[in-house]
């Protein structure tokens, strides 16, 4: 399995629980998806949108300065969101080799106690 640092599971998949407030760099690592050698070339992140949401889960700047890739690492940075909402965001990559791949996970957005 990838490392997920920071990633909860239930019976649904992975999760990560985001403050509203929180401006976070997160990182999903590919490594075991890879064929030996190959490294990301490319990644594109959508992060789901829920009508009439008032603070959006979103990019600090846009998709093109906040999703960044390191070998075998996608990184985004995201801000925002509605407390109670739970977002689904897509990582779709395409690797030098030329395989493209896809994973989701989710984000539930609520106040967070340590």
């Amino acid at each position: 399995m990838a490392d997920l640092t920071g990633f909860k599971r239930d019976n649904k998949g992975a999760y990560i629980e985001k403050h509203p407030d929180a401006n976070i760099q997160y990182g999903v690592d590919f490594t075991d998806y890879l064929n030996a050698g190959d490294v990301l070339s490319t990644a594109t992140v959508t992060i789901e949108s829920i009508s009439g949401d008032s603070s959006p889960l979103q990019f600090p700047t846009d998709a093109a300065t906040d999703v960044t890739t390191a070998g075998a690492v996608v990184s985004m940075r995201l801000e925002g969101g509605t407390t109670g909402n739970l977002y689904d965001v897509d990582v779709q990559v395409t690797t030098v080799n030329g395989d493209i791949d896809s994973r989701r996970f989710r984000i539930l957005i609520g106040n967070k106690h340590l």
